[in-house]
């Protein structure tokens, strides 16, 4: 049990009304809603998008919060094209054999950048377990042409766990990205139902590696939560995530994509995210996003904004 929170603080049961259907996608409740995308940015962003042949997580997975972002003209941009190597119970992105990495795609990602004038960005990408080195060197490439064309954004990668290969890594690393990011997902525990072919240890040695490799980084990670993890467990993650300098930390409520996802096993209410919020502060992360829709690049850009002003970016 954890030492910092009381037994029982947090509600552990459904809020009243959210029964399981094991046919549908759960019904949602009132705190988790969004706007549908609109306006003028969201267009522009999403033509320039087509017209680079470039895609995003926003669209890929779905992200409940593209209007807002898109809205702002940031998006988090999806390398290595749209299908993965690896097949989670959470994830919409499709499973299969992906074509060939392009090697163009990351000056297409820095045109687009320069032409919407970011001061932040966020690059990610599908497994590519194929090959050996995961794709790696295309991170390389991006954050080298990003600097390049848009001179004064800093750049967040939100990169694959490379199976803890710490060679694929260094590869990455040492085009010093502003923030290094990947998510941990969820507990050791659901590790198997959740993403069957990661490792909860490749998670934590792809972080550790990070930070001993350049300890100016910023490194980041997130939880989902509503797999059916307890809260003792969520707070050891945690723990696990401070242990290893991790600075930045996210955590949000799993939404079921469709019928053949994993089913939400239960919604947090909001206060039980602002205690996770309270929580990650007393652990030391230096900033925590804790909601009911905060998904990992979220708000991103505040994100790098506000440590920046703190010097932490370099």
């Amino acid at each position: 049990m954890t030492d910092l929170i009381e037994p029982n603080a947090i509600p552990v049961a459904d809020p009243p009304g959210w029964q399981p259907d094991p046919n549908h996608p759960r019904r949602r409740p009132p705190w988790i809603k969004v706007r549908a995308p609109q306006g003028e940015n969201y267009e522009r962003v999403y033509q320039l998008m087509r017209g680079q042949t470039l895609h995003t997580v926003c669209e890929e997975a779905q992200c409940p919060n593209i209007g807002e972002c898109w809205g702002r003209g940031t998006a988090t941009f999806l390398m290595m094209g749209d299908t993965c190597t690896r097949s989670c119970g959470f994830c919409d992105i499709k499973t299969g054999r992906p074509s060939p990495l392009d090697w163009a795609e990351p000056n297409r990602i820095a045109e687009v950048v320069r032409a919407l004038g970011l001061r932040h960005v966020v690059i990610t990408s599908v497994n590519r377990d194929e090959r050996a080195d995961g794709g790696a060197p295309i991170f390389a490439m991006v954050i080298k042409r990003i600097r390049q064309l848009q001179p004064g954004c800093s750049i967040e990668v939100l990169i694959p766990d490379f199976k803890g290969n710490k060679a694929a890594l260094k590869i990455v690393m040492d085009a010093q990205p502003e923030i290094l990011n990947h998510n941990v997902e969820t507990v050791p525990r659901l590790f198997k139902k959740v993403q069957p072919q990661d490792h909860y240890e490749w998670a934590m040695v792809t972080l550790e590696n990070a930070k001993q490799m350049d300890p100016l980084v910023l490194t980041k990670s997130g939880i989902m939560v509503g797999l059916g993890e307890t809260l003792d467990e969520v707070v050891d993650v945690m723990r696990d995530l401070a242990d290893r300098g991790v600075d930045i930390l996210t955590v949000g409520q799993y939404l079921q994509p469709s019928k053949k996802h994993l089913p939400v096993e239960r919604f947090y209410l909001p206060e039980e995210f602002d205690r996770i919020q309270e929580i990650g502060r007393e652990l030391g992360f230096k900033w925590v996003e804790s909601g009911p829709l905060v998904r990992s690049s979220y708000r991103a850009d505040q994100q790098a904004r506000a440590l920046s002003k703190l010097n932490f970016l370099r």
